[in-house]
């Protein structure tokens, strides 16, 4: 049997797990990309992605493209004669480079495709008010995260995450699947079913700050679950007296009062911070007011008032 020769893409700490455990495992990665330095902070220096630490960590070589469809890159990436590259949380690849390996490309995917395709599959679930989600590992091929399925594994959702939390755990379970996936291959014997066909499927797309308001007319779990899945990040923000608050934390309310939704708040400036929502009221436990840091409603009312 050949030994692999292992491409590794994959940029933020989501990918980090994987990486690791094929390098722990004496897995033969030849090279790993990751995305371009980015500038940070007030000086604009200059970062490294989490992937990229990682590789120069374990002395392995780093390819940072700027373009992947230039002919510069693709005879670099072809000077490696990778039979297998794997793609963890990296953007979308053209046909040249994952057709490339003789024995293909294949992706990790943060749910249980075909359900929760794009950008932000775990922000999602936990907006959606699912119970269960998982983790995928797919072959790449044209329409993006429909390839024909290798492993999966289920995760339950449960009513205290947040999709920091679930982030956590994903990350550390697709790694082991990652690793049950090359040594599936490297075997020769691996499933490679095509994404079931389903009369309803969830979608994913990515999060912009302008979908992050928080909409005071929907139902208190609705809101919950709005909050939970943009925490820490993103994360959710409403205005009060015209300025922005991002909400971390809120829960539900035993109060019968009624008033128009998002339009009526209340507070003793002490112990509480109420909003009423479509059904009922949501109280909110943590925060962060404009030009100050995460606290919880005790912190902020030591010194302040709304």
């Amino acid at each position: 049997m050949n030994r692999l020769r292992i491409i590794f893409m994959g940029t933020p700490e989501f990918a980090v797990p994987s990486l690791e455990i094929l390098i722990q495992n004496q897995l033969n990665v030849v090279a790993v990309i990751t995305a371009p330095d980015k500038p940070q902070g007030r000086g604009q220096k200059l970062v490294p992605s989490p992937v990229k630490l990682c590789a120069l960590h374990h002395q392995l070589p780093v390819l940072q493209p700027t373009n992947l469809k230039s002919s510069q890159f693709l005879e670099e990436l072809k000077s490696y004669q990778a039979n297998l590259q794997i793609v963890v949380a990296f953007r979308m690849l053209p046909e040249a480079v994952w057709s490339m390996p003789a024995l293909g490309t294949f992706n990790l995917h943060a749910s249980l495709l075909p359900q929760y395709r794009g950008a932000a599959p775990i922000n999602w679930a936990i907006i959606n008010g699912e119970k269960e989600t998982g983790v995928t590992t797919f072959f790449l091929k044209h329409e993006i995260d429909t390839g024909s399925i290798i492993f999966q594994q289920r995760e339950p959702i449960f009513d205290s995450d947040d999709a920091g939390t679930l982030y956590d755990r994903l990350m550390k379970k697709g790694a082991s699947l990652v690793l049950k996936t090359v040594r599936a291959i490297e075997s020769g014997s691996y499933p490679n079913e095509p994404q079931p066909a389903f009369a309803e499927v969830n979608h994913a797309p990515k999060i912009f700050k302008e979908t992050c308001e928080i909409n005071w007319t929907l139902s208190v779990s609705q809101i919950i679950n709005f909050v939970r899945g943009l925490s820490p990040y993103p994360g959710a923000w409403t205005r009060l007296q015209d300025k922005i608050y991002k909400i971390y934390k809120v829960s539900p309310v035993p109060d019968a009062s009624q008033s128009t939704p998002g339009s009526h708040w209340k507070t003793d400036h002490k112990t509480y911070l109420h909003v009423r929502a479509a059904n009922g009221w949501v109280s909110i436990d943590e925060f962060q007011p404009e030009g100050k840091k995460r606290m919880t409603l005790a912190e902020f009312f030591r010194g302040n008032k709304l």
